[in-house]
């Protein structure tokens, strides 16, 4: 283009409304009777009311106010966040829909009373509130990181940084019907500074996260930041230092700053860690992890999860396997005995670009010998690298470790389907064609899960 040349020029393209109320995002709240819908608008509080009206389909609609937020250029902890990638980010909106009875559709939308009277409205949306804990029917959960987004029009930002996004977006609006709730456990836009593509970014899910509760966790290209109390002294989020993500996205901790939480749906109980944050023996999170997961209640929710972004249990990336660990550093040492204790069925990660899938595993040592049908008693966590949510691909190891069942260099997710308190299935998808590559059930009753394991047994006494 040494020459440019100019061709036609268009008619003046305006917005009908550049405040209006945009991108919908849900997520549960701390309750699980509980909704939230977070926006993006123009409209401050001292301009107009922000609000959900909400209802059962078909019957008396509701009115629940929205807090609003924003953050400001100095809240960016450096460049580019701070400098030329900083763009005002509107105004986030979240309201807070209670008592919501289980598995009913609700519609929605987003409005704003305006200074004179009016009223802006969003389209109406909708969603599936959350089964009761415990309740026995079909539950669909999806799990991956690492995603970012990509341009519909076909060219590239620059380094074309995350290729396969939009393979994994359409993946899941093509089985939307088929998915209650969506886990994306860090390394969320890549925006590392660049404010505006967090809009972009936002409206990529939309589809998604208007329908579904779109979960988050925290990663390094959230987070991390140098002297600003990150576990990792690293630059990777572009002086954003976590404030974009904690305020773009609603999620249930007690501090908004510290991104650990634990959630309810159904037959499930997640924990889901901040590994931007120490997670060691002593900290403060650690306390957090051991509470969450001795507080499920297996009889109700059979199904424990533990999350979080960078592997604090086992992969065979090629840098891992560099340093001899196969795990991020100091990753397994604090927790894996609280993983054993507890009986958490799988442990998710993100962070390596990739997707692999362990044996039942304590201490580098496979404790099940089966593959593809686990039955009874498991007698270990099954730990799950599902980073290839679209960014660019990470390399295994040449080395492969005995507890490595299945590697795939290739973006996918993963999808759990509980049937019932006793039957779950894994499968492992690839985002190019959504099919089934890799896949495994576990059935067992109630006694499979309390029965004793190596260092996983409950006290006993001689006494009668």
């Amino acid at each position: 283009m040494s020459a440019p040349k100019l061709v036609a020029i268009s008619n003046f393209i305006s917005f009908a409304n550049p405040k209006a109320p945009l991108y919908p995002r849900l997520a549960q709240g701390k309750s699980w009777n509980e909704m939230t819908v977070t926006w993006t608008s123009g409209y401050d509080i001292d301009e107009a009311v922000p609000f959900v009206e909400w209802g059962r389909k078909g019957d008396l609609q509701h009115r629940s106010p929205a807090g609003t937020l924003t953050f400001k250029q100095n809240s960016m902890c450096g460049s580019p966040a701070r400098t030329v990638g900083w763009r005002d980010p509107g105004f986030i909106h979240t309201s807070f829909l209670k008592n919501l009875w289980p598995s009913f559709v609700y519609t929605y939308r987003m409005g704003h009373l305006l200074s004179n009277g009016s009223l802006v409205w969003s389209k109406i949306y909708s969603f599936k509130s959350s089964p009761y804990p415990g309740q026995d029917s079909l539950q669909r959960v999806i799990i991956f990181g690492d995603m970012g987004k990509a341009e519909r029009d076909g060219s590239n930002e620059y380094s074309d940084y995350q290729p396969g996004s939009l393979n994994t977006t359409d993946q899941l609006i093509r089985d939307l019907s088929n998915i209650d709730i969506v886990f994306h456990i860090g390394d969320l836009s890549y925006s590392n500074g660049y404010i505006s593509q967090w809009d972009q970014f936002t409206a990529q899910v939309e589809p998604i996260a208007s329908t579904v509760p779109y979960m988050i966790a925290s990663g390094n290209h959230e987070r991390d930041w140098p002297n600003t109390g990150s576990f990792y002294d690293t630059k990777d989020s572009g002086g954003e230092c976590g404030v974009p993500a904690e305020t773009m996205f609603y999620f249930p901790a007690e501090n908004r700053a510290k991104f650990w939480y634990s959630t309810d749906y159904g037959l499930f109980h997640f924990c889901i860690a901040d590994s931007e944050h120490d997670w060691r023996e002593g900290s403060e999170q650690y306390r957090f992890i051991e509470h969450c997961l001795a507080s499920a209640d297996r009889h109700r929710q059979p199904w424990l999860i533990f999350a979080a972004h960078r592997v604090l249990g086992y992969s065979s990336d090629y840098w891992y396997g560099q340093e001899g660990s196969f795990e991020e550093p100091m990753g397994r040492e604090s927790l894996q005995k609280l993983w054993q204790k507890y009986k958490v069925d799988i442990a998710f990660y993100g962070h390596v670009h990739n997707y692999e899938r362990t044996c039942p595993i304590y201490q580098n040592t496979c404790v099940n010998k089966e593959r593809n049908h686990y039955s009874g008693v498991v007698n270990g966590t099954i730990h799950v690298v599902v980073g290839g949510g679209g960014s660019h691909l990470s390399a295994f190891s040449e080395v492969i470790p005995n507890w490595s069942l299945y590697r795939d260099y290739d973006w996918g997710f993963v999808k759990l389907t509980a049937f019932n308190h006793s039957s779950l299935l894994f499968e492992y998808k690839k985002s190019s064609d959504g099919k089934v590559y890799d896949s495994f059930t576990i059935s067992r009753d109630y006694r499979d899960v309390l029965a004793c394991v190596h260092d996983g047994c409950e006290a006993t006494t001689l006494a009668s």
